[in-house]
């Protein structure tokens, strides 16, 4: 595949994500790339293992099939998860069909080269070890129900840092967010209470299961110690004695069994750094570590961090930090990560003591469920992006786009944006919507001389516009907003020119941000940053799917508002012919208003042959980055042009027509 290169698919795996730059070469040497087109067979049940696989676009169905023929469908399985690998680690012929429901990119290992592999890097094989235990369904108990299960520890270091709460809203949101089989776990010490069945509104009609004497009778524990809800999640109740070696052992059995049924398994353990919770934590998937924002609560944290990764050699892929604002933070969130010397995954807001227990439920409109939400669509894969794309004039376009999106309530995780796009976004993730977007831009722009209000001419040694008018205008809507101002997480792309390479913002103010992202080379000056000296994103991104891919985006809607390079080579044909008119009119005034002449010949002059040439080159680069989205929205912009920003209804009318055309694709991509 010549389009998305091996580095970054690598990248895209948590699978290789630990490995170094010689084990990643490794492993593009012993790997290819292979298309299977909607409705073909990758491989059969009972077929002899051959491959492991790992899908980089698309979408592909696991199921078993009985000997009437029944399909039973296991999972879907998208962007950046593997299969195969069950049959590769034991011989044993495939368990499941993988079946291709969409055209698919796949990179495959053949077993002879992922023998090799596994020999060359030995880590790599114990991480696939884990991967077998949540895959590898014990048949001696009943038929495998699901295809793979996670397992996800709530944990803080010291009391009172709100991780039950925590741990049952992430699993009541996880279930709502991908309706799949979910329990969670409330284990504490024999002789401390457990609090969730109170929560779940149980009463007393739950049973204990006491790792330290009860027997692990994996045939009937599911019916006497699983608890129903009324919220569609299970809930069990373990108890452990920490002196007793067989409480870890009957757990560990009991995790075992629950993995044949259950998609998620959420585990609220004690806050205790006892060998019974670290073995627990050692078999986690995912480990949520609660802290406050106090200093020595966030040096508590820093500490148990390091006993983890070097007392337990814990991956620190497997750990995430969540700043739990319930008590009032003293500091800001650049000394909070000062402190822990360690990535902060999340932020929960702050909730008062008469909060409801069940706040994604009860209150779903409260910022700490929102936030819950947003890690729970990231745990459960159902993250959906959105990017908006380069194209001045035509980036209205948007405005109908996120019209359609707010209506239909299409859930957006992340949004991106380049150059307009940027512009667009930034205002949207601030939490404008897009009429009143709409009415912003319209506003602005009633009249083809209200652009020339944006535009201060200088000479043009490095740009015809210096941008002090329009970083006023930015200033206007965006004041002195920061990253952290969003509702939404938000990503804009600006070019590095020294360093020739995309820059991604994601911290500092919006306003520079956008000015850098919007920055057209030989129309603005450039952007001078700290060091940094920035031009327009859409030079590297002009419709950055690929920072979406990289953050593990599985879902990718992209809007692309640029004509097609048909199209723009018939509009500068056109330019062409009216270059020679340009420079007889030149050569009849010697002194003239350049203003008023660029006003009247502005579709036909250099700025509009530097912008078209633009668009020429960035459209090859369109292609490629559309292929990594689910669906790219193209509205049709014939008959517009890019200056005419004053026809912004217009604009707006044409992404509203392109993305009502295409929902019932939007809806199959947010639904698979």
């Amino acid at each position: 595949m010549e389009i998305i290169n091996k580095d970054l698919i690598l990248q895209q795996f948590p699978l290789f994500s630990n490995l170094n730059e010689d084990e990643l070469n490794l492993i593009k040497e012993r790997s290819e790339i292979v298309e299977y087109k909607k409705g073909q067979i990758v491989y059969q049940e009972h077929s002899e293992a051959s491959a492991l696989y790992c899908i980089v676009l698309g979408r592909v169905l696991i199921y078993t099939e009985d000997m009437r023929g029944n399909v039973t469908p296991l999972e879907y399985l998208h962007r950046g998860k593997y299969f195969g690998i069950i049959s590769l680690l034991t011989n044993e012929p495939h368990s499941v069909t993988a079946e291709a429901i969409n055209d698919c990119t796949v990179l495959i290992i053949k077993k002879d080269d992922f023998d090799f592999i596994l020999k060359s890097i030995p880590k790599l094989a114990i991480d696939l070890s884990q991967s077998l235990s949540r895959r590898l369904k014990s048949k001696t108990i009943h038929q495998k129900t699901i295809f793979e299960s996670t397992i996800i520890s709530v944990f803080s270091s010291y009391s009172q840092a709100g991780k039950t709460i925590y741990a049952l809203n992430l699993a009541l949101s996880l279930f709502k967010e991908t309706r799949k089989s979910l329990i969670i776990l409330d284990i504490a010490p024999s002789d401390s209470v457990h609090s969730l069945p109170l929560k779940l509104n149980l009463g007393s009609n739950y049973k204990v299961f006491n790792a330290s004497t009860t027997p692990v009778d994996m045939a009937a524990i599911t019916k006497d110690f699983v608890t129903k809800t009324p919220y569609d999640i299970d809930l069990a109740c373990i108890s452990y004695n920490s002196d007793d070696e067989s409480s870890e052992k009957r757990l560990m059995g009991i995790l075992s069994l629950l993995v044949n049924d259950y998609h998620y398994i959420v585990l609220d353990l004690p806050s205790l750094m006892d060998n019974f919770v670290l073995s627990v934590l050692n078999q986690s998937d995912l480990i949520h570590i609660l802290t406050s924002p106090e200093p020595v609560d966030l040096k508590k944290t820093h500490q148990l961090i390091g006993r983890l990764k070097k007392d337990f050699h814990f991956q620190e892929s497997k750990i995430k930090i969540l700043i739990n604002e319930y008590k009032l933070s003293k500091i800001d969130y650049g000394q909070q990560k000062e402190i822990l010397d360690y990535n902060i995954y999340a932020t929960l807001p702050r909730i008062t003591l008469e909060a409801a227990d069940r706040m994604v439920l009860d209150d779903p409109q409260a910022e700490y469920s929102k936030a819950v939400r947003r890690i729970s669509r990231q745990v459960g894969d159902t993250l959906v992006g959105l990017v908006l794309g380069v194209g001045a004039g035509y980036g209205f376009c948007h405005i109908g786009v996120l019209k359609v999106l707010e209506e239909e309530k299409i859930p957006i995780d992340v949004i991106v944006g380049s150059s307009i796009g940027s512009f667009i976004a930034s205002l949207w993730a601030t939490g404008r919507s897009a009429q009143e977007i709409l009415a912003i831009v319209t506003e602005e722009f009633k009249q083809p001389k209200y652009t020339w209000s944006l535009i201060d001419l200088t000479f043009p040694s490095l740009g015809f516009i210096k941008g002090n008018k329009f970083y006023k205008f930015l200033k206007k809507y965006l004041s002195n907003k920061t990253f952290y101002d969003v509702r939404l997480p938000l990503r804009i792309i600006a070019s590095d020119i020294r360093k020739k390479e995309p820059i991604v913002f994601d911290k500092g103010l919006l306003i520079d941000a956008v000015m850098a992202s919007c920055s057209m080379p030989g129309i603005f000056q450039p952007f001078k940053l700290d060091e940094s000296i920035l031009l327009d994103g859409g030079l590297t991104n002009p419709l950055p799917t690929e920072v979406l891919f990289k953050m593990g985006v599985k879902k990718i809607i992209a809007v692309n508002v640029t004509p097609s390079r048909e199209d723009i080579l018939k509009q500068y044909e056109k330019i062409k012919e009216d270059i020679a008119a340009t420079k007889q009119a030149i050569k009849k005034r010697r002194w003239f208003n350049i203003k008023e002449y660029l006003q009247e010949r502005f579709k036909n002059n250099i700025l509009d042959i530097i912008f078209t040439s633009i668009e020429v080159m960035q459209s090859d680069i369109i292609l490629r980055e559309g292929q990594l989205a689910d669906i790219v929205l193209h509205p049709d912009t014939s008959g517009l042009h890019w200056v005419e920003l004053y026809k912004s209804r217009e604009f707006a009318r044409r992404g509203e027509e392109e993305a009502r055309k295409n929902i019932g694709k939007i809806w199959q991509v947010i639904r698979e």
